[in-house]
């Protein structure tokens, strides 16, 4: 990522922060409604979960510019969610529900280039939790 998409996710997220309960409850609605048959993959706590969620996103936020002391914790939760259930088309229906989530909370302030960012970031999240649970060694 460019250190101009780094400095867009990393302003507009401190724009989420205050709001991150909400917006987890919102990207997890936004989730079930794009594919309801991801729900049953959740049952836990869904406000801790979302915690979890806000936390994790947060820390590759921060880490952008430097995700390698973060890859062998993003591989291991790429890994781990293949025992969940999940698949390599539910890395895009999570993408499409952040991409929404951040639009809702970001408002106005959600510009093109704030979405283009964004998309790189997860997109850069996603493909290494895809490389790691999909791709045999």
């Amino acid at each position: 990522m460019t250190p101009e998409k780094i400095a867009l996710v990393r302003s507009s997220w401190q724009q989420v922060l205050p709001i991150k309960d909400t917006a987890a409850q919102l990207f997890y609605g936004q989730l079930f409604e794009l594919d309801p048959t991801l729900r049953g993959m959740f049952r836990g706590d869904m406000v801790e979960q979302g915690r979890k969620l806000m936390a994790m996103i947060n820390t590759v936020v921060t880490s952008l510019d430097n995700l390698g002391p973060i890859l062998e914790r993003i591989e291991e939760m790429g890994r781990r969610h293949v025992d969940y259930g999940v698949t390599e088309a539910h890395y895009d229906t999570v993408g499409s529900a952040l991409i929404w989530t951040l639009g809702q909370g970001l408002g106005e302030q959600f510009t093109p280039a704030v979405k283009d960012a964004w998309g790189d970031a997860y997109n850069t999240l996603a493909s290494a939790m895809k490389r790691a649970a999909y791709t045999l060694a």
